[in-house]
């Protein structure tokens, strides 16, 4: 499949689209208005690519709607080099987003089938995460943390320890937390055990799923 003019076209006006609801970082917009989003979705979804719309792609999990991908990103606040855990690659299109916007990414998948198309597919596009994992979001990366920020693309429950365990000083958890609706939450690590919450209205993500072995 191809990326043409007709869809470079279809994503600008989705950048002017997401612009209108507020999105104002113009690496955040430049990211959507360059990522072939219609590559990340089944055919059958094609035509709807551009629209700013929440879609399935399988295993009961959904590719996020382009505003709220730019929403969290903004959010993050992502500078080239920056290390950043994503919790639920999914489609892998929010793994993309920040691959674009210079970050070095950590991303974990709790569903192996997603896990195993995403691990083949980002490459191909030319969008290298620095580690996919496949594992519990729940308990982030321990092995690789500090991590400047933390993307949580799913809904949470509650917000998990390990999170805010893994974030440098100064370094921000991006998270939906909450049951049916989810509350986006802002976390920025001020001290050792000290952290700044701002929240941001509500969202609908799928539910983050947790390894309970």
């Amino acid at each position: 499949m191809k990326d043409t003019f007709k869809h470079k076209g279809l994503r600008q006006q989705l950048v002017n689209v997401i612009k209108a609801k507020g999105i104002a970082d113009k690496n955040v917009l430049d990211a959507i208005g360059s990522i072939p989003r219609h590559l990340f979705m089944d055919s059958s979804f094609l035509d709807h690519a551009y629209q700013d719309k929440a879609f399935p792609i399988g295993a009961d999990q959904t590719i996020s709607q382009p505003y709220t991908v730019a929403f969290q990103s903004e959010l993050l606040q992502v500078k080239p080099g920056d290390k950043v855990l994503e919790i639920g690659t999914g489609s892998g299109y929010q793994c993309a987003v920040l691959c674009k916007l210079g970050a070095k990414v950590y991303s974990i998948e709790r569903q192996q089938e997603l896990f195993k198309k995403t691990s083949k597919f980002l490459p191909k596009l030319g969008y290298r995460a620095k580690k996919l994992i496949f594992g519990d979001g729940y308990k982030g990366l321990p092995e690789e943390a500090p991590f400047d920020s933390i993307i949580v693309t799913a809904g949470a429950p509650f917000v998990p320890k390990p999170l805010l365990s893994q974030l440098k000083i100064g370094g921000r958890l991006v998270i939906p937390v909450g049951d049916d609706v989810q509350m986006m939450t802002l976390f920025v690590r001020k001290g050792p055990k000290e952290f700044e919450q701002h929240e941001y209205g509500e969202f609908r993500f799928v539910p983050l799923l947790e390894d309970k072995n």
